[in-house]
């Protein structure tokens, strides 16, 4: 295992999108068991640093690639197609007239199932986002069209905060 390794050579992955779950979370626990801290206690101060080290990289590894946001987002920038979500907020115009259309609805939710409503209509647009990142990256290895996506996405996770925001706000 090296350091510099990425996050998909760190966990023995081919670099694709979709990913076996439990097989991702058991290789964790595997490399976490063999990096812990505790294993090198009768090493030495700098052993046991550099497994901390370890184990945090791990961590932050898996952190990534069980998200299915953060792992595509990983993935357009391993091949140079950077999200930069704060400098790039070109978007479709339909998708546009989409967000207009979310927040004015969220503005006009009275109900739970106004709210749920709204809520179901963003998880399967999020579901089909996510399916279309997918065929981006792992078949047709469109980068810059999946980094696109990924913007999308991150659109639609700050908007489904909002919606529980809401949520909340008419429970009160």
């Amino acid at each position: 295992m090296k350091l510099q390794s990425n996050d998909f050579e760190l966990f023995q992955l081919p670099e694709r999108f979709e990913q076996d779950a439990q097989a991702l979370t058991k290789t964790w626990q595997d490399l976490q068991r063999q990096a812990h801290p505790d294993k090198f206690a009768s090493e030495g101060a700098a052993a046991q640093r550099l497994a901390m080290q370890w184990s945090v990289r791990i961590n932050e590894a898996y952190q990534r690639l069980r998200d299915p946001l953060k792992r595509a987002a990983y993935l357009c920038e391993l091949h140079e197609a950077p999200i930069q979500a704060e400098n790039n907020t070109a978007m479709p115009a339909a998708f546009l007239m989409q967000q207009m259309e979310w927040r004015e609805a969220l503005e006009d939710a009275r109900s739970a199932s106004d709210i749920d409503a709204l809520e179901d209509e963003v998880n399967g647009a999020r579901r089909r986002l996510l399916s279309d990142c997918a065929e981006q990256i792992d078949q047709k290895q469109d980068f810059p069209a999946a980094a696109q996506q990924v913007r999308a996405l991150m659109f639609l996770e700050r908007f489904g905060q909002d919606v529980e925001k809401r949520r909340e706000a008419l429970s009160f």
